[in-house]
C-alpha cells in the first residue's frame, strides 16, 4: 500500500467511526428493542394463513376507508392463492389507486452521482469488493450536464438521486449537488426545461447531516431497508461495514423526521427474503412512522433482485415470481393506501404495463451508469446510436429503457395523464398536510388541476407530434370530467382559473399551478 492509498484508508476509516451516532439510535428503542419482532410477524403470518373469502372481502372492503391496515388483516391478504380471489383484490386495488391518486402517473428519472461506496453488500453491483466496476464521483460541472440532458433534452422535472456510502459523497457533497441540479435552467422549444424537485436515495445519515439536505431543499428522503428480517439482513450486509447496523438504517427515517423532512420513502429489495415477511415490516414501518409523528411514508417502492456486473446470485432463495409480484403490489396498495406507489424501470414493459393501474410513480428514459445520459448525446439533438447498458458502469441492469416520449405515449394510451406536478411541495403541502389532503381526497382535486397544467407544459415543449396528438386527447377528457364535476369537486372559479392558465401555457408561459 502506497502512501496515498494508506492516507485515504485512514480518511475513510475516520470518517466511519465518526458518523453513526448511537444515541441517534437509542432514542427511538422501546425497552432496547426495535420495533421489528421477527418471530411475531411470523406468528402472525401463520395464524391468518386460513383466512376464509368472507374475511378477505370484508378486509378489502375496509380497504376503501384509505388507512393504514393492521397487521392481522394484512397477514390475511398475504394468504390468498386462489385466482379468483386474487383478482378482487387486484380490482380493488386499482380502485383504491383510482380514488385517491386518479388516473395520473408521475414520471422521474434516476440521476447516480457515485459508484464508490464502503459497504459490501452481497447483492450489489457498486460492492467495495467489486474490482469489475468503474469508480467514479460526478463532478458540480458533471452533475450540470447531466441535468441538461434530463431537463432541457428529455423533460424531466422530478429527480431521484442516488449516492453510495462514501465521504467522497457525504451531506455536504449531497446537499451541493442538489443545488446544482436546482440551478440549471435550459432552453427548450417553447420554455425552460428545469428540475423542480430532487428526491434523494442515499444513505443514513445523523440528524446534523439530515438538517442539511433540508435547508438545500430535498425532496422525499429515500431509505430503502432491503429487507426487515434481522437474520437475512446480517448475512448479506457484512459485519464491520456501515450498512451492517440495521437500526442505524432502520431509523433513518425517523431521524429525517426529527431534522424536518417530513416527506420520507420506505421500500425493500424484494427477493432477499420471503416477501410476506417484508410486506409485514413495510407495514410496521408505516405503523412507527404515523405513531410517532402522525404520519406515515409518501411513497413505497418495490424494486426486485436484478443481474450486476461480476455478482453471484446463486445463494438466492427468494426469488419473487411475477405473480406474486404483481399480488406484492396490489396488497401493498391496501395496506397503505395512502402512499404513492413506485414502480421501476428494473421491470420489463410487459410487466410496467400489467400493474401500472394499481402504481403511482414509474421512472422512465432511464440510465443508472456514472455520467451516462451527457454520454447518451453526442449532438445538442442527436442521441448516440452506441447507447447500450454498460454492466461495469452500473449497479444493476435495467429491464426497460425506452424513452420518456414513448412511455407518455403509451401511458396515455391507457387512459392515463402523465403529471409533472410538484406544486404541492413548493406551496407547503407536505408532511401531514398532504396525508390529511390524500385521505380525504382533496389532494386529488389539486393534483388532477396541476396535471392538466404541467402534462400540457410538457406536450408543448418535449413531445414528437404522435404523442401531442394522443397527449392533447387526454386533456381534453380531463377537462371535459373537470367540468362534469363542477360544482360538487371542483368550483368555477377554479375551472375559469384553470382555462385561463392553460391558456398562458399554450401561449409560452411555464410554471403555473394551484
Amino acid at each position: 500500500m502506497n502512501n496515498i492509498e494508506s492516507s485515504n484508508t485512514v480518511s475513510i476509516k475516520k470518517w466511519k467511526d465518526n458518523l453513526v451516532k448511537q444515541d441517534e439510535i437509542d432514542r427511538y428503542l422501546e425497552d432496547g428493542i426495535d420495533f421489528i419482532d421477527d418471530e411475531a410477524i411470523k406468528a402472525e403470518i401463520e395464524k391468518n394463513s386460513q383466512a376464509s373469502p368472507e374475511r378477505i372481502r370484508q378486509i378489502i372492503k375496509k380497504a376503501y376507508e384509505i388507512k393504514l391496515m393492521n397487521q392481522a388483516d394484512v397477514a390475511a391478504l398475504l394468504s390468498v392463492t386462489d385466482d379468483n380471489l386474487r383478482e378482487e383484490v387486484f380490482n380493488a386495488a386499482r380502485e383504491i389507486k383510482t380514488k385517491v391518486y386518479d388516473n395520473r402517473v408521475v414520471t422521474f428519472a434516476p440521476l447516480y452521482c457515485g459508484s464508490k461506496c464502503v459497504n459490501n453488500c452481497k447483492y450489489c453491483g457498486f460492492r467495495s469488493n467489486n474490482e469489475s466496476i468503474e469508480r467514479r464521483v460526478l463532478t458540480m460541472k458533471e452533475i450540470e450536464e447531466e441535468t441538461k440532458v434530463l431537463a432541457g433534452k428529455i423533460g424531466h422535472k422530478r429527480l431521484i438521486v442516488v449516492y453510495g456510502e462514501h465521504p467522497d459523497t457525504d451531506a455536504d457533497y449531497i446537499a451541493k449537488s442538489m443545488k446544482q441540479i436546482y440551478s440549471v435552467k435550459e432552453r427548450v422549444r417553447n420554455g425552460s426545461g428545469e428540475i423542480r424537485r430532487v428526491n434523494i436515495n442515499a444513505a443514513p445519515l445523523p440528524i446534523s447531516d439530515l438538517e442539511k439536505l433540508h435547508q438545500a431543499g430535498i425532496g422525499t428522503y429515500q431509505v430503502f431497508q432491503e429487507t426487515y428480517h434481522h437474520k437475512t439482513y446480517q448475512e448479506v450486509h457484512p459485519a464491520g461495514t456501515l450498512k451492517s447496523n440495521y437500526p442505524w438504517r432502520l431509523y433513518a427515517l425517523h431521524r429525517a423526521m426529527d431534522a424536518g423532512i417530513d416527506d420520507v420513502a420506505i421500500g425493500v429489495l424484494f427477493g432477499l427474503y420471503d416477501w410476506k415477511f417484508e410486506i409485514m415490516g413495510m407495514v410496521a414501518h408505516a405503523r412507527d412512522l404515523e405513531k410517532r409523528y402522525g404520519l406515515g411514508p409518501h411513497t413505497v417502492s418495490v424494486p426486485r433482485l436484478e443481474p450486476a456486473s461480476d455478482t453471484d446470485f446463486s445463494w438466492v432463495k427468494h426469488r419473487v415470481t411475477d405473480d406474486d409480484f404483481r399480488y406484492i403490489i396490489a396488497v401493498i396498495r391496501l395496506a397503505i393506501p395512502y402512499a404513492g406507489l413506485i414502480v421501476t424501470n428494473r421491470e420489463s414493459p410487459e410487466m410496467l404495463r400489467s400493474v401500472i393501474k394499481m402504481c403511482t410513480q414509474r421512472d422512465a428514459d432511464s440510465r443508472v451508469g456514472i455520467g451516462a445520459y451527457a454520454d447518451a448525446y453526442t449532438t445538442e439533438t442527436e442521441k448516440c446510436e452506441n447507447d447500450s447498458q454498460k454492466g461495469e458502469r452500473q449497479q444493476f441492469i435495467l429491464g426497460d429503457t425506452r424513452s420518456l416520449d414513448a412511455i407518455v405515449r403509451e401511458l396515455a394510451e391507457m387512459g392515463h395523464i402523465v403529471s409533472f406536478c410538484t406544486a404541492g411541495y413548493r406551496c407547503g403541502r407536505t408532511g401531514k398536510k398532504i396525508m390529511d389532503a390524500l385521505t380525504s381526497g382533496q389532494e386529488g382535486c389539486f393534483c388532477k388541476l396541476n396535471a392538466v397544467l404541467t402534462f400540457q407544459e410538457w406536450l408543448e415543449d418535449f413531445a414528437t407530434p404522435e404523442t401531442k396528438v394522443i397527449g392533447d386527447q387526454i386533456i381534453e377528457r380531463e377537462m371535459d370530467e373537470i367540468k362534469a364535476r363542477v360544482p360538487k369537486d371542483f368550483s368555477e372559479a377554479q375551472l375559469k382559473h384553470l382555462e385561463k392558465a392553460r391558456q398562458r401555457i399554450l401561449t409560452g408561459e411555464r410554471d403555473i399551478y394551484f
